[in-house]
């Protein structure tokens, strides 16, 4: 999560389904009043206030400085801390760990896994979610064939989605038994008739980035007319995610 090209207005204006959706996840944590918990890949801190609402003390981190400041404006009374998932470290242990829609930004995963169950406590929970095996295949082959129609080359490799038999052996070999996994598929509807181009302009702006802004913006504008046939389903725009959602315990 090196990146810090976002945009954390539009983020919270046009694609806050990715905290929503998140506060499902929150029920599989369950967090408990003066328990210590820490979220990984917070953004703008909903969830993460969500959880101290419930009496936990929790701690938001996050690479991207845009996302800190708009969090810590939001929520002067949480803790945020700017880091990266692959090498961050407390004084104190925490109770859970939890990652909502962060980790597949996390190309070195081993080393963030490594960070994670250090972090815990033993016995302390993880509980995580973010794109899986598959996950926006055809947005991602859409804006590959746009940029290489383009004469641009291929997209950066940003984004990592694992299956279970990947992912769950990490988690094992730095000491985290695994309790739940689940791989599926979650189409995900986006905001207006503009809402696959609010997408790739929130989300594929870091994986384009060599790019000049005009030449972006024309495979941004390429890659949505070759999704409309499939991702434009009765007047509304989808996002084919894939999701991977785990539950663990560290032993």
């Amino acid at each position: 999560m090196t990146h810090d090209k976002w945009n954390s207005s539009l983020y919270d204006q046009k694609h806050s389904f990715v905290y929503e959706y998140g506060k499902d996840l929150l029920g599989l944590l369950n967090p408990q009043p003066g328990e210590r918990i820490l979220d990984v890949g917070c953004g703008t801190g909903h969830l993460t206030a969500q959880i101290a609402e419930a009496g936990a003390t929790i701690i938001g981190l996050d690479s991207s400085a845009a996302m800190i400041e708009k969090a810590q404006a939001a929520y002067p009374q949480i803790e945020f801390v700017q880091a990266d998932a692959t090498n961050f470290s407390f004084a104190e242990p925490f109770d859970a760990v939890f990652s909502n829609a962060a980790l597949h930004w996390v190309l070195q995963a081993e080393a963030a896994v490594k960070c994670m169950s250090q972090a815990l406590k033993p016995g302390g929970r993880f509980v995580m979610e973010c794109g899986g095996k598959g996950n926006i295949k055809n947005i991602l082959t859409a804006l590959n064939q746009a940029t290489v129609e383009l004469e641009q080359g291929e997209m950066e490799r940003i984004w990592v989605f694992h299956s279970i038999g990947e992912y769950a052996p990490l988690l094992e070999k730095y000491g985290l038994e695994v309790n739940q996994a689940f791989l599926f598929d979650r189409p995900t509807k986006l905001e207006g008739e503009d809402g696959m181009l609010n997408w790739l302009r929130m989300f594929g702006t870091v994986r384009t980035q060599k790019l000049s802004d005009e030449m972006r913006e024309q495979a941004f504008a390429l890659a949505n007319e070759k999704l409309r046939e499939v991702q434009y389903i009765d007047g509304h725009w989808y996002a084919d995610y894939r999701r991977l959602r785990i539950v663990a315990r560290k032993l």
